[in-house]
């Protein structure tokens, strides 16, 4: 036996020898040009494939985070009603909430919905009214001033106004608007519409258009007045410090409040809402998938074309002593160095896609002439992308798991071509 005979046939699984020659056989010669064009899509295939899927997961991880900031934001966790009774001992009720080991915030709340009318327009509105120190519990309200303050808020009878509100309006801070309600005052010939004139003392802007666009806040004691509602509110809301893990509280909370109230919690509010976002994402995830898998099977195609091309050159291995676990490696790391690093190519451009989403956002926005994110259509005002981990690392391990299963069927059939027949018509 030859010293390049022992060499070839001694080699250890996966050794220098093997992967020089998968590195030739991926640096094609001109005349298997064609067979690099393969190579190439599949490369790109599982690059986009990649790419895409960690950037619209990206993307619905976002949107879920923002939309459950901005409601949770805005909204008590736990909500506390009354049964069959008015809502007067609130305040009771809520001092014994603020007890339980985990709630941040216990807020009376009275809320209705009203037309808002200034000199120009006339619009719908929804009205909650809550204490100056409520408020100021809610982050997402207080740090989110555009013009004015809460301070006072309890001792004026002026109110708090969303931005794309007051825009709709043409009203600024300071200016007069009139709210109307149906739930006024009964008299002989029915219920009157209750209206009355407010000053805009502040004015926010929530990023979530819908609120900005309906949203008033008005000092409890005023909304009393107005909705004619003497000693009693409508709900107690709870806020918590873990409202994914929402129901510990939601017994805890019952019993601090007594016999006489029922508690529902904000996955019962919105039920509807995030679960259709959940359905979507998982759909997403599946129809994105299919990229990566058609790259995968591209691989497959190439691979197929490579065996049936090299077969001489993988006779003449054979007889230097090459083994069929040698050969089928050799294809194996062809194969798998396509889907490897178009794995890590996709995975580069989907996080810095996903970083620099925003400044994308705006370029194509200003080139195509168009508003690609319309606030007025969408429920937030900036396109959100928030990349989970876990989750992108479960894209790479399933394109990396995909991409080398894609290699095995070619890589076997490689190693069971006989070197007889491969040679006997050369």
């Amino acid at each position: 036996m030859s010293a390049e005979h022992e060499a070839i046939g001694g080699t250890k699984p996966f050794s220098p020898f093997e992967w020089m020659i998968a590195g030739r056989y991926l640096r094609a010669r001109r005349k298997e040009g064609f067979i690099s064009v393969i190579a190439g899509f599949s490369f790109l295939g599982i690059m986009l494939g990649v790419a895409t899927l960690i950037i619209v997961m990206a993307v619905m991880n976002g949107f879920r985070h923002d939309l459950f900031a901005k409601i949770m934001g805005l909204n008590g966790h736990v909500i506390v009603q009354e049964v069959g009774d008015r809502f007067t001992n609130y305040d009771d009720v809520a001092n014994s909430i603020r007890k339980v080991p985990g709630v941040k915030v216990a807020m009376p709340v009275i809320e209705g919905q009203v037309m808002v009318s200034s000199n120009t327009q006339a619009l719908g509105g929804l009205v909650r009214g809550l204490r100056e120190s409520d408020l100021k519990s809610l982050k997402l309200v207080a740090g989110n001033m555009r013009a004015g303050t809460l301070d006072g808020f309890d001792k004026q009878t002026g109110i708090a106004m969303g931005v794309r509100l007051a825009n709709q309006l043409r009203v600024g801070l300071g200016d007069t608007v009139t709210l109307v309600s149906p739930r006024g005052a009964s008299t002989p010939f029915g219920t009157a519409p209750r209206s009355k004139a407010y000053q805009i003392t502040s004015i926010f802007e929530l990023g979530m258009s819908e609120y900005d666009r309906m949203m008033i806040f008005m000092p409890l004691a005023e909304a009393q007045k107005y909705f004619s509602k003497a000693n009693e509110v409508d709900v107690v809301e709870v806020v918590v410090d873990n409202p994914e893990d929402v129901d510990r509280y939601d017994g805890l909370i019952k019993d601090a409040g007594g016999p006489t109230i029922a508690v529902n919690d904000w996955r019962q509010r919105n039920e509807t809402f995030f679960n259709v976002l959940a359905v979507e994402r998982n759909v997403m995830f599946i129809i994105l998938s299919l990229i990566v898998l058609v790259a995968a099977l591209n691989i497959i195609s190439g691979l197929m074309m490579l065996v049936k091309d090299k077969g001489r050159d993988i006779a003449i291995l054979r007889t230097m002593g090459a083994t069929k676990g040698s050969v089928m490696r050799i294809f194996l790391i062809t194969g798998a160095s396509i889907g490897v690093v178009g794995t890590l190519a996709g995975l580069v451009i989907g996080v810095v896609f996903c970083w620099n989403i925003e400044n994308i956002k705006n370029f194509v926005s200003w080139v195509s002439g168009t508003t690609v994110f319309d606030p007025s259509v969408y429920y937030l005002t900036k396109l959100p992308a928030e990349i989970d981990i876990h989750e992108t690392g479960g894209i790479v391990i399933m394109a990396l798991v995909l991409s080398v299963i894609a290699t095995l069927y070619p890589s076997w059939k490689a190693s069971k071509l006989d070197p007889v027949e491969a040679l006997r018509y050369e």
